[in-house]
Parts: structure tokens; C-alpha cells; sequence
């Protein structure tokens, strides 16, 4: 190349030497601002240098070019450096993030951030927020342009998959340079966390079908026990059918009419919900562990206990051990709320022992209790008289949460030997299953055996078909 060769010609070693720093100079004071500046070579700033490479290739090849060239690298030098300068002594932006009050697993949020600019000029930004881990967004990162002396707003739905305490980290903001040369990168903002809960919207929508219409929309059979409680509600006309001790005669004396009482559910019972938190409710049934699905089947039944007007605890054990008294009205839900959204399942054995006895210390007053756990037929030897003892004081209930993919496999087709394999495994599986669950049922104990998406309902309804026995 003339260029160097000339250089080494006029220079020697040196010049040669003095030739190529000519050319890497600029490499090395963009690495040198990167690191100590704190300021990345833009996209034009490469575009830059490698169009400024390429004239200077030319100029080493026709010598008429290189005083063009020489110009050319002074000017952009000179303006590459004015707008680092300028960038770096620009404050930096504020970002202030607002967040819900809390979150539902797997749906999705708004979270605002306020992007401040106090300089007097318009930046272009591009923005990222320090989502948690297991949240996702797709409408991240934003780019946009903020005013000077001014600010913007940007909302963008955050999806959560994991319950208890999020962390949002400070906000990823890189902010161009004045002439678009450089980009400063900056972490801005505060670390804040909010609350992720289970996914309650199905408890929602069943309470408003519950205010709205009738618990029979819910698949929540209401049924009629008129008379058979203790509990006075109100005088009404008298229906035929109605029993001879149901007839309120000094009401009939007054309007010269038979008038009869009507009795409500006894009130002001208690609901115990005690669920595993063992290892073995960490698998997956569809999208969610059968650790969530147990979770939404509390938080019905606690809600409707709650409309009862019983009263309403929880127990945790397999890891998570854990108690909340019980509570009473509707108006709990909250405080039911606050206790539960952080449960996680353990990588522990559950142990129903244990878990019976601090119970039955906690719980001396009859309770309704309701064991939720995934039972296999190896478990009989360890849960049947742990449950037997727990029998003496309580009304006991085990839901048992049946596998998805064991229905499935139960319902798929068998053309093969493999296929005849696995369906005499299931069914040998669901075997045992049921003779655990038909010897606790022998021994008194209530068991509600199904999948998830009907075992929010099918607790409900055994609720209320066995309240009356508390």
C-alpha cells in the first residue's frame, strides 16, 4: 500500500508503525471511550469508521485521495468526540415504575414506567425493564422519543408464572448521543416486588354467578334440608308437605292462617383445608402443577364456606408447614389470600402423620377437614391411620387430585402392544388407588376422587353435602 510503504520509506520502522496506528487509532479510542466513558459505538458510529476504512484503502492506492482522507478523519473525530462529550455531560434519564397491587399467575398486568428527561433536548431512547425471571412481555423493550423537559409514559402487560414475591429490577435504558454516534447504557430506577397470587379469577366468576343467579349455574347443588337443622331463618305460608313440628302456631293464631318455619344450614362452623406441600405435588396436570390446581379448588371452597357463614383455616405440611386459624365472613377472602400466595411445594416427602398431629393440637374444637393430596396405592399404609385418628375428633375429607394424563392414557386407543402395556399399567395404578380410597372410606372417612378441572366444583358440592355432619 503506498501509503505505508511510504512511511516506512520516510520514517522507517517508526513511520511504518505511525502508518498503521492511523488506521487502528480510531478502533482504539473507540474501545478506550466504550470502557471508561461508559459509552457504546453506535451503529452509525461503525458504519462510520468502516466507510472511513475504505477511503483510507483508497487513499493507499491513489495518493491524491489521502489529504480528503485526512480531512475527513479530523472531522469525524472531531465531531465523534464533541458528541461524547455532549451525551456524557447530559443528566441521565429518571425512570419511576408503578406497579399493581398484585398479581394472578399467568395473567397478564399493567406496569407503568415514567420516563423522565430533564435536559432541554429531545432524546432517543430505547427501554427494557428488569422483568422477573419467570415474567414475560412482549411488547418489550420500547423505543420512542423523549421530550425535553419532559417525560413518557410507557405501560406494557406483564405476564407472571410463578406465585409468591416478584422483583422487578432497575430498568435497561440506553439513551443515543446528540448526533447518533454513541449510546449510554444505564440501569435506571429502584428494585420493587409485588405479590403474584394464584389465578382466583374462577373463584370470581362463580361468586358473581352466586349474587347474580343461583348456585345451580355454579354446578354447586344447594340441597333441601328443611327442618333438619336447628338454625331458625323465617315464617312463611304453609306448603303442603310441610311436617306437623314445622307449623308455628302462634303465627297461625294471628293471621288465621298456617304459617310454618323455615330453617337454614347450621352457621358458624369450622373448615379446616389442609394441603400437601410435598414433592410429589410439584408435577405437572396441563399447564399448571397439581400444587395450583389444589390451590384454586381451596379458594372456591373457601369462599363458599365463607358465604355459609362457617369459619375457615388452613394447614400446610410435606415442607411448606405452615397455619392460619380460622377466619370467618367473606370479607377474609383477603386475609386467605395474603396466606396463601406464597405457598411452594417442597422436594420433601409428605409426612401425614405429623401433619395429623399438629392438627389435632391447633384444632381441638369438631372440625370439617379437607386433606388435599395426590394418593397412590403405596401411600395406604402411611395416610389410612393417620386419618382413622384424626376420624375420632373431625368429619375428615380427602380430595385427590387424579392425573390428566392417566385419564388420558385410560381413553386412548390400543393399537399396538406398547399401547396394551400402558393401559394395563394405568389400570393397575387406578386399582390401587381405589382400594386405598375404599378402605378410607370403610373407616368413615369422605374421599373426592377426580381430575382438576372438575375438583373446584366436586369439593363445593361434598361441602355442603357434609356440613351437616360437623
Amino acid at each position: 500500500m503506498p501509503f505505508l510503504t511510504d512511511s516506512l520509506a520516510v520514517g522507517g520502522f517508526a513511520g511504518f508503525l505511525l502508518g498503521v496506528s492511523t488506521y487502528v487509532g480510531p478502533v482504539i479510542a473507540m474501545i478506550l471511550i466504550w470502557r471508561y466513558l461508559k459509552l457504546k459505538p453506535s451503529g452509525l458510529m461503525l458504519w462510520c469508521a468502516t466507510i472511513w476504512l475504505m477511503v483510507g484503502v483508497l487513499a493507499s492506492v491513489f495518493g491524491e485521495v489521502e489529504k480528503a482522507w485526512w480531512i475527513l478523519a479530523g472531522l469525524w473525530a472531531l465531531v465523534a468526540l464533541i458528541d461524547a462529550i455532549w451525551i456524557k455531560l447530559i443528566p441521565s434519564v429518571k425512570v419511576q415504575r408503578t406497579l399493581p397491587g398484585r398479581f394472578a399467575i399467568g395473567v397478564a398486568g399493567d406496569v407503568t414506567l415514567k420516563v423522565s428527561n430533564s435536559s432541554r433536548w429531545p432524546l432517543s431512547a430505547h427501554l427494557y425493564d428488569g422483568l422477573p425471571e419467570e415474567g414475560a412481555c412482549e411488547l418489550l423493550p420500547w423505543s420512542g422519543t423523549l421530550p425535553g423537559k419532559g417525560y413518557q409514559e410507557v405501560t406494557y402487560p406483564a405476564t407472571l408464572h410463578e406465585r409468591g414475591m416478584a422483583t422487578f429490577d432497575e430498568a435497561h435504558v440506553q439513551v443515543s448521543s446528540p448526533f447518533r454516534f454513541w449510546v449510554k447504557q444505564q440501569r435506571i430506577g429502584e428494585k420493587e416486588q409485588s405479590r403474584v397470587y394464584p389465578n382466583y379469577e374462577p373463584v370470581i366468576r362463580f361468586a358473581l354467578l352466586t349474587m347474580e343467579s343461583s348456585p345451580e349455574q355454579m354446578g354447586i347443588v344447594m340441597k333441601n334440608r328443611v327442618g333438619l337443622s336447628k338454625d331458625f331463618h323465617q315464617l312463611r305460608d304453609y306448603h303442603l308437605g310441610d311436617m306437623l313440628s314445622q307449623i308455628d302456631w302462634k303465627a297461625t293464631s294471628k293471621r288465621l292462617s298456617l304459617i310454618s318455619r323455615d330453617y337454614q344450614e347450621q352457621r358458624d362452623q369450622n373448615v379446616i383445608l389442609a394441603i400437601d406441600c410435598g414433592r410429589r405435588m410439584r408435577a405437572m396436570d396441563g399447564e399448571m402443577p397439581q400444587f395450583d390446581h389444589c390451590l384454586n379448588a381451596m379458594l372456591l371452597l373457601a369462599y363458599v364456606a365463607l358465604r355459609q357463614g362457617d369459619n375457615v383455616g388452613i394447614l400446610s405440611f410435606g415442607g411448606e408447614e405452615r397455619w392460619l386459624p380460622p377466619v370467618k365472613g367473606v370479607n377474609s377472602m383477603t386475609t386467605i389470600l395474603n396466606h396463601l400466595y406464597d405457598y411452594q411445594t417442597s422436594t420433601n416427602p409428605s409426612d401425614y402423620a405429623e401433619a395429623v398431629e399438629k392438627l389435632m393440637v391447633r384444632q381441638r374444637r369438631r372440625a370439617l377437614v379437607v386433606v388435599l393430596s395426590n394418593v397412590r396405592g403405596e401411600d395406604g399404609a402411611d395416610l389410612i391411620q393417620p386419618l382413622q385418628m384424626l376420624r375420632k375428633r373431625h368429619v375428615v375429607m380427602l380430595a385427590n387430585l387424579r392425573e390428566k394424563e392417566v385419564v388420558d392414557a385410560m381413553e386412548a386407543p390400543i393399537a399396538t402392544l406398547d399401547d396394551a402395556l400402558k393401559f394395563g399399567a394405568t389400570q393397575r395404578y387406578l386399582d390401587d388407588r381405589r382400594l386405598v380410597l375404599n378402605e378410607l372410606n370403610a373407616h368413615g372417612i369422605q374421599t373426592v376422587d377426580t381430575t382438576a378441572k372438575q375438583l373446584p366444583v366436586a369439593l363445593a358440592n361434598r361441602y355442603l353435602a357434609t356440613r351437616q355432619e360437623v
